[in-house]
């Protein structure tokens, strides 16, 4: 049975090493391995990462099954001072894809942007990842593009999509 609970602190190192397995397989073919390497320390650092939960009111929840972590997802309320729940990371495990770990981890959000009161998920994913589809297929619609760019001259192009909430 796979459950998911909310992470904190001491759990930035399996959050992390997520991120590190997954990124390759998810963007090695779309940006190049430097990039990937440079988000992946400037998203992922302990430095960060404390940041994201102690002073930008991001939280963290984890998708274990049988104490082994598939995944994980990270979103913060009230995004840019609106009734939106910011969905701001998920990954999961290679060989926990497609088998309903994204959904259980997007659903628990769903559930705590209702009783929040908030009326809607937002993402941004990238332009060329897959999970786009897997977002359409779960009731997100693609809202506009973003592209924002990082320092070095690396860019994240972005598909925005939101999933209203009734």
């Amino acid at each position: 049975m796979i459950v998911i609970s909310e992470a904190n602190s001491s759990d930035f190192k399996t959050i992390r090493e997520i991120a590190y397995t997954t990124w390759p397989d998810t963007y090695g073919a779309i940006i190049s391995k430097e990039q990937l390497d440079y988000m992946l320390e400037k998203f992922y650092s302990d430095a960060t990462l404390n940041d994201n939960l102690n002073t930008k009111n991001h939280y963290f929840l984890l998708a274990k099954e049988n104490n082994n972590c598939l995944g994980f997802a990270s979103y913060e309320p009230n995004y840019l001072g609106e009734k939106i729940v910011c969905l701001h990371k998920i990954y999961l495990l290679p060989e926990a894809q497609g088998k309903g770990v994204g959904k259980l981890l997007i659903s628990a959000i769903e559930k705590i942007a209702i009783q929040l009161n908030q009326n809607g998920i937002s993402l941004n994913v990238n332009r060329f990842n897959k999970a786009f589809d897997f977002y359409t297929k779960i009731g997100f619609e693609c809202i506009g593009e973003e592209d924002i760019e990082l320092d070095f001259g690396y860019l994240m192009e972005d598909f925005k999509m939101l999933k209203k909430l009734s």
